[in-house]
């Protein structure tokens, strides 16, 4: 089968092998596809890889070979997934590959609020250290961590884990999701989001983007966080109100966010959060560990694998109208 690879650089930049891959048909790879080229490059393709760049209805509708996409992430709202279906098109995406690399960068925002360890290596090399008349100092408060209470909205595989990591800190732990089920954890509550937010020193959301959570964060329930409470975002940009959660924090009503997803990404210069006090953002690299990556690729070729089969995994869009096989 000819399979073609639309934008393979930010899965693999080099440190990974597509060997295996190549072993499962003609690969033809472009580390990315700009939307005008899309076509072309994949008019023979029966398989196509992509991670971040879009399959609309007119370019399905431009290649009539194809069998199967193979989305390179979770999130697949770049598929037009009912064209997809009336072609028969099997639409997979890659659901557990990250998980504890997104908690890992979760703890690794709430490290940086607590610690500053950044700005504080820089002011000791910018000689503040040597030139202070106390024997250490700190230019921002230091947060400890044991007995405060994370608030995890959103209480999937990789909020799970985000507790578990969090319960090692000696942190209380409450949730929100629209589905209860029996959790064994230690120092563990279901709430509503109202009392998570009024309760919890951080915040952390792990929810998929819905007309429901869209701009969740916003004005409203920002009122209800602490003054010292921290918001993480490493789930969807668009849960969080960009204006209304950059008011706060230059307003000082809330302590500050971490973020590692944007509603645009990349962003630009217009995004009141770039500019935001004690807001911390990152370019969407919680799933980037090489770690996440492998388990990713090997998870992709395994999909394709049962595709070939007549069986596959990690449908999408389960009612395609075509036979399978």
């Amino acid at each position: 089968m000819n399979i073609c690879i639309l934008d393979g650089y930010t899965l693999n930049p080099g440190d990974l092998d597509w060997s295996e891959l190549a072993e499962l048909g003609t690969l033809e790879y472009y580390d990315r596809t700009p939307t005008d080229k899309i076509v072309e490059r994949a008019q023979q393709a029966e398989i196509i890889l992509t991670n971040k760049t879009p399959l609309t209805k007119e370019t399905l509708d431009s290649l009539p070979n194809l069998k199967y996409i193979g989305v390179l992430a979770t999130g697949f709202d770049i598929v037009d997934t009912v064209v997809a279906s009336k072609k028969g098109i099997v639409v997979t995406n890659i659901p557990t590959y990250g998980t504890d690399s997104v908690g890992q960068m979760v703890m690794a925002l709430i490290l940086e609020h607590c610690h500053h360890v950044q700005r504080h290596s820089d002011s000791v090399r910018a000689g503040e250290w040597g030139e202070n008349a106390d024997w250490c100092f700190w230019n921002y408060p230091l947060v400890e961590l044991s007995g405060k209470t994370i608030g995890i909205v959103g209480f999937g595989r990789i909020g799970q884990r985000t507790a578990e990591m969090a319960l090692a800190f000696g942190m209380n732990i409450l949730a929100y999701d629209q589905f209860h089920r029996d959790i064994n954890l230690p120092n563990f509550k279901w709430v509503e989001l109202t009392e998570l937010l009024s309760k919890s020193d951080f915040i952390s959301l792990h929810c998929p983007l819905t007309s429901e959570t869209t701009h969740m964060i916003n004005k409203e329930n920002l009122q209800l966080l602490k003054p010292s409470a921290f918001i993480i975002n490493t789930s969807r940009g668009k849960l969080i109100h960009n204006g209304d959660l950059a008011d706060a924090l230059n307003e000082g009503r809330i302590a500050g966010a971490g973020l590692d997803v944007l509603d645009v990404e990349p962003p630009d210069d217009s995004n009141p959060l770039l500019s935001a006090k004690n807001c911390f953002v990152t370019p969407h690299i919680s799933w980037g560990t090489k770690e996440a990556r492998s388990r990713l690729l090997a998870m992709a070729i395994s999909n394709i694998k049962a595709f070939k089969k007549g069986q596959p995994t990690n449908v999408i869009n389960h009612n395609i109208s075509k036979s399978l096989t």
